[in-house]
C-alpha cells in the first residue's frame, strides 16, 4: 500500500507556508516592534549617553541633586497616598452597591463611570475654581472668619486623583463580589466570625486579587498623570512633570536627562506591576461561586445610611463636572466670573480654537479606525490560535498599560524628529500614540467577546462549504462588533481626554481640546476653559449612552 493511497503528502518540512492570519502577526510584530519597541529603545540608549558616548553620568546625576529624587519621592507620596484612599473608597461603595439594596444604582454607577472617564486635570481645574487661592468656597469661608488651606500643593494632587481614580477600585471589587460563593462567608458566620471582622478575615482576601489589581490601575495612573501636578503642582515636582520640563525647556532642552527620567518613570511602572503579580502569584485565590450572593434587604434606617454613604461619595467625585458645566455659561469679566448667565464663552471657543475642536475629533476617529480593525484581527489570532508567538503579541500590545503618556511622548519624538522617517510635528505622530496608548481597551473587550462565541458557529459556517476567511468576515467579525464597538467607544473617549502624550506631541495647528484647555487655564480665561471642558464632558456623556445601547446592560463595565 503507497503512501498516497493511505492519504499521507508527502509534504516538505522546510517549505513555508504564510496563511492570512500569518500575515496579520507579521505586520502586527513589525508594527509593534517599529512604534513602540523601537521609541523606547531609543530613549533607554539616550539615557546612557553623554557627551558622544556612554556613560551612566545622567543616573549619577539624578540620584546626587535633590531637585531629581525629590520629584521621584513626591510622585511616591501622591500615588500611594493616593492609592489608600481610592481603596478607603472605593471598596464600601462597591460593597454597599453590589449587596445592598439602596435605590438609584444605576444613575450612581452611571455617575462613577462618568467621573473615571473625565480626564483628571478637568476636575483639578475645577477644584482651583472652587479652592483656589480665589477659589468661591475659600472666599466663603473666608467671609467667615474661616481660612481653609487651598487646593494647591500635593495634598491638592492626592484629593483630586483619590475622587478621580476610585472608580477603578469600586469597579474590580463590584465585580468580584458579585461571583463570590456566598457559602464561605455562611460558613465563616456558622463558626461565630460575623460583621466587620468576617469582611476582613473572609471577603477581603477572597477579594484581594481584584483590589491590588484596581489599587494598581489607581497607582499608575496618579504616577503617570500629567495634568494635574501641572495645574496644581505650585513648585512641588513629579516625574512627568520634570521629563518633560527636561525635554521641553525655554532655557535649553536636555533630551538625555529627559530620557533618563522617563526611564525611571517606566522602571517604577513596570516594577509595580511585577510587584503585584508577585504578591497575588504567591497564594491561592480560587473558589467554585456555585451560589452568589444574594442582595440582601436593609432596614429602612440602614438602607438610609448605606444610600447616604454611596451618594456623599458620588456627589464629592462629580462635583468637578458639575462646576465646569455651571462655569462654562456664566458671564466673565477677563478671569472673573460676573453674575448672570451667557454664551459668550462658547462663541468665544468657536472663534479662538475651532481647529482644535476639529481635530480632537478626527485624530481620535482616524485612530478608532485603526483600533477597531486591529481588535478584530489581533483578538482573534490571540484566542483562537494560542501560540508562544500570539501570547508574545498580546503582551507586547499590553505594555503601554504601565508607559506614562509623557515617556511615549518623547520616546515618539526622538525616535521620528529627523530623516528618513521624520513625525515630528505632524498629526500623523499624535494618531499614532492614541494608537499606541488605547489599543489594549480594545482589544480586551475584543478577546472577552471572542470568549464567550462558541467555537461551534465557526465550525458550522465551514462545514456548510463557507471558506474560513469568508466565516470569519461574515459570521465572526459581525458576532463580535458590539463587544468590539464598546472597547473602541471607551478608547475614543480617553483619546479625546487624553494630555499627558499630546502635550509632548502637539505643534501648532495639531492642537486639541485638551491642549487648548491646558492653555486657557494658564492664561486665566476660565470661562473658555470651562466650555472646552464641558464639549468634552457631553461627548463623553453621549459615548456611555451608546455603550448602554450597543451592550444592552444597565451597567457599564470597563
Amino acid at each position: 500500500m503507497s503512501i498516497k493511497t493511505l492519504g499521507i503528502r508527502n509534504r516538505n518540512p522546510f517549505r513555508i507556508q504564510l496563511g492570512f492570519w500569518n500575515y496579520v502577526v507579521i505586520i502586527a510584530f513589525i508594527l509593534i516592534g517599529f512604534f513602540l519597541i523601537y521609541p523606547l529603545f531609543n530613549i533607554f540608549v539616550n539615557s546612557f549617553w553623554q557627551d558622544g558616548k556612554i556613560s551612566l553620568e545622567n543616573y549619577q546625576e539624578f540620584f546626587s541633586y535633590k531637585y531629581y529624587y525629590s520629584a521621584l519621592l513626591n510622585s511616591f507620596i501622591v500615588s500611594t497616598t493616593a492609592t489608600f484612599f481610592a481603596c478607603c473608597l472605593g471598596i464600601p461603595v462597591a460593597y454597599a452597591m453590589a449587596r445592598f439594596n439602596i435605590p438609584f444604582k444605576g444613575l450612581f454607577h452611571i455617575l462613577i463611570i462618568l467621573t473615571l472617564l473625565s480626564p483628571p486635570f478637568i476636575g483639578a481645574y475645577s477644584w482651583i475654581l472652587m479652592l483656589g487661592n480665589n477659589g468661591f468656597i475659600k472666599n466663603f469661608f473666608a467671609d467667615l472668619g474661616l481660612d481653609i488651606p487651598s487646593i494647591y500643593g500635593l495634598h491638592g494632587m492626592i484629593w483630586v486623583f483619590t475622587l478621580q481614580f476610585y472608580p477603578h477600585i469600586y469597579l474590580y471589587v463590584s465585580g468580584a463580589l458579585k461571583t463570590i460563593d456566598v457559602s464561605l462567608e455562611e460558613a465563616s458566620a456558622s463558626l461565630g466570625v460575623s460583621g466587620w471582622k468576617r469582611i476582613r478575615k473572609v471577603t477581603l482576601p477572597l477579594i484581594f486579587p481584584t483590589v491590588s489589581t484596581g489599587a494598581l490601575m489607581v497607582f499608575m495612573a496618579s504616577f503617570a498623570d500629567f495634568g494635574t501636578p501641572m495645574l496644581i503642582g505650585q513648585g512641588e515636582k513629579v516625574l512627568p512633570i520634570l521629563a518633560y520640563e527636561q525635554f521641553i525647556s525655554e532655557m535649553g532642552s536636555n533630551p538625555a536627562m529627559a530620557s533618563t527620567l522617563s526611564m525611571i518613570l517606566l522602571t517604577v511602572t513596570t516594577m509595580v506591576l511585577f510587584l503585584q503579580r508577585y504578591v497575588v502569584a504567591k497564594k491561592t485565590y480560587t473558589m467554585s461561586a456555585l451560589r452568589p450572593p444574594k442582595i440582601i434587604k436593609l432596614k429602612p434606617a440602614k438602607r438610609v445610611m448605606a444610600t447616604l454613604l454611596v451618594m456623599a461619595v458620588v456627589t464629592l467625585s462629580i462635583i468637578p463636572q458639575a462646576t465646569v458645566i455651571t462655569t462654562s455659561f456664566l458671564k466673565t469679566n477677563g478671569p472673573v466670573f460676573v453674575g448672570g448667565f451667557s454664551l459668550e464663552s462658547y462663541r468665544q471657543v468657536l472663534y479662538k480654537v475651532p481647529q482644535a475642536i476639529q481635530n480632537t475629533f478626527t485624530y481620535a476617529s482616524l485612530a478608532i479606525v485603526f483600533m477597531v480593525i486591529a481588535g478584530l484581527l489581533l483578538s482573534y489570532v490571540v484566542v483562537r490560535r494560542p501560540s508562544k508567538l500570539t501570547s508574545l503579541l498580546d503582551a507586547l500590545i499590553m505594555i503601554p498599560y504601565v508607559i506614562p503618556g509623557t515617556v511615549l511622548g518623547i520616546s515618539l519624538i526622538i525616535a521620528f524628529n529627523k530623516p528618513p522617517i521624520e513625525l515630528t510635528g505632524t498629526w500623523i505622530i499624535l494618531v499614532v500614540a492614541y494608537c499606541i496608548r488605547k489599543l489594549p481597551y480594545t482589544m480586551r473587550s475584543s478577546t472577552a467577546i471572542l470568549h464567550q462565541i462558541d467555537k461551534s458557529v465557526e465550525e458550522a459556517s465551514i462545514s456548510l462549504g463557507v471558506p474560513p476567511m469568508k466565516t470569519f468576515f461574515k459570521t465572526t467579525a459581525v458576532l463580535m462588533i458590539p463587544g468590539v464597538l464598546s472597547g473602541a467607544i471607551l478608547s475614543w473617549v480617553t483619546t479625546i481626554n487624553e494630555l499627558s502624550s499630546t502635550i509632548v506631541l502637539y505643534y501648532g495647528a495639531t492642537a486639541t481640546i485638551t491642549v487648548s484647555i491646558y492653555s486657557e487655564v494658564f492664561t486665566a480665561n476660565f470661562g473658555t476653559a470651562a466650555a472646552l471642558a464641558s464639549i468634552l464632558s457631553l461627548a463623553t456623556i453621549i459615548s456611555l449612552i451608546i455603550i448602554t445601547l450597543l451592550t444592552g446592560k444597565k451597567d457599564i463595565n470597563i
